[in-house]
């Protein structure tokens, strides 16, 4: 299921989506919100630039609207209609999920928005 070659590997991980050898980001830990969005500008293993144009990444600002909406409706039915919490109690349960889970939304967002354009390639030429 994560073997490499595959878009979810890529995905899960933050790895190039050309060659899957080396991560996209400067720090590959989320939780440091200070670097969470910093970026190597190109793949140090296969050359590959990130910033394909510029403002590319603004895209996934639409990706990250869906991963937020499927997040708060899974809470939602999870609270509500599995637990039977309240209305109240639910919303809160919405907005907790969502500002726990933001600096991973933020990162999954932009690699499924790459990964939508780009395909893994094992010929990829070593820099």
């Amino acid at each position: 299921m994560l073997k490499k070659g595959s878009k979810l590997n890529s995905i899960l991980t933050g790895t190039c989506p050309k060659c899957q050898n080396e991560s996209m980001y400067l720090d590959k830990n989320p939780l440091h919100l200070n670097k969470i969005l910093k970026m190597h500008e190109n793949c140090t293993h296969c050359g590959f630039k990130y910033q394909i144009e510029p403002s590319f990444f603004y895209g996934a600002m639409y990706v990250s609207y869906g991963l937020n909406v499927a997040i708060g409706i899974a809470a939602f039915i999870i609270s509500y209609v599995i637990f039977s919490a309240s209305i109240k109690v639910s919303f809160i349960t919405i907005i907790v999920s969502l500002i726990v889970l933001f600096p991973f939304v933020l990162r999954w967002s932009r690699n499924i928005y790459i990964n939508m354009f780009v395909s893994y390639n094992p010929n990829t030429k070593i820099k």
